[in-house]
């Protein structure tokens, strides 16, 4: 078995070796799926029941060392391409290794916590495999947009360094990213600033207060949080730039290391941006050229 294909071989207990393509390739990159069997709360075995990461990986000579898992938007009942491969095919041409989470959706009759359960599975994962895949275990992220960046925003406030007496060697691996970047996100659960559809698609209807606290990641933030980048428009008429604005209150009340921004233009899932909203197809939003200096600044993109 050649170099390429073994890198995609999990662990014992995770399954079996699936193909591999980099983002240079012309072949699309096979998922991987994140348990062995049936993942914990399924309720069938259709595709939409089977939990994936799919990655896209720098051309040889250009990989950095630096992983992101990537949440793409849905409002927790759909999964946005441009929110997805998009950003990882971006990603990868940055020298940056990039994996699609497909995660469950409350469109399918899942809740929370199996969502969570999904990311955290994808970030254990990514870490557990970081020398097969020649990343930096220390240098991993998640992403997301929108919904998806309810659940990276999730990612970052719940998390755990993993079960040592666990039988599965991947659950004995730590779920913390070691940062976060959160896109027009969905940070809150309250009502007045949180997204309808996606608090729905989450939490189902007459959710139990607690829960609502517990997921309104603005208020599970610590000093332990990753740093994080976070940005939105202020024409954002679906997600209130609130939520993004309360996240960072409570980052700078933790002392935790962020970027922000608001860009005044641009819709909600304008996502890249390439070739929308007046953007060149051959050219990216200013939010990306800000998100690499980001990780330049702080040592992860070398």
């Amino acid at each position: 078995m050649n170099l390429s294909r073994r890198m995609f071989c999990l662990l014992a207990a995770a399954g079996a070796c699936i193909g591999f393509s980099s983002a240079a390739n012309a072949q699309a990159p096979a998922a991987l799926r994140l348990w062995k069997g049936d993942a914990p709360g399924a309720l069938g075995q259709a595709d939409h029941d089977i939990p994936t990461l799919t990655p896209y990986l720098p051309a040889e000579g250009k990989a950095s060392g630096m992983a992101i898992v990537v949440c793409p938007g849905g409002g927790y009942g759909g999964l946005a391409p441009h929110e997805g491969e998009g950003y990882a095919k971006w990603l990868a041409d940055n020298g940056i290794s990039a994996y699609v989470l497909k995660y469950r959706l409350g469109s399918k009759s899942y809740r929370h916590p199996v969502m969570w359960q999904d990311v955290s599975r994808a970030m254990r994962t990514v870490r557990a495999n970081a020398a097969e895949w020649k990343i930096d275990p220390k240098r991993i992220g998640v992403m997301g947009s929108s919904a998806g960046g309810h659940l990276a925003s999730t990612m970052v406030t719940h998390f755990d360094a993993g079960k040592p007496d666990a039988e599965d060697p991947i659950e004995k691996v730590s779920s913390r990213p070691d940062f976060g970047i959160l896109c027009y996100a969905v940070i809150s659960m309250e009502d007045g600033v949180t997204h309808g559809g996606s608090k729905n698609n989450l939490l189902g209807k007459d959710p139990d207060p607690k829960l609502v606290e517990f997921l309104s990641n603005d208020k599970q933030v610590t000093k332990d949080t990753p740093p994080c980048f976070v940005w939105s428009t202020g024409d954002d008429k679906a997600v209130p730039v609130e939520n993004s604005l309360r996240f960072i209150r409570s980052m700078q009340n933790a002392g935790v290391v962020y970027d922000f921004h608001v860009y005044q233009k641009g819709p909600h899932g304008i996502g890249l941006s390439q070739g929308r909203n007046g953007i060149p197809a051959d050219d990216v939003h200013y939010w990306g050229k800000d998100l690499l200096y980001w990780f330049r600044q702080n040592g992860w993109l070398k």
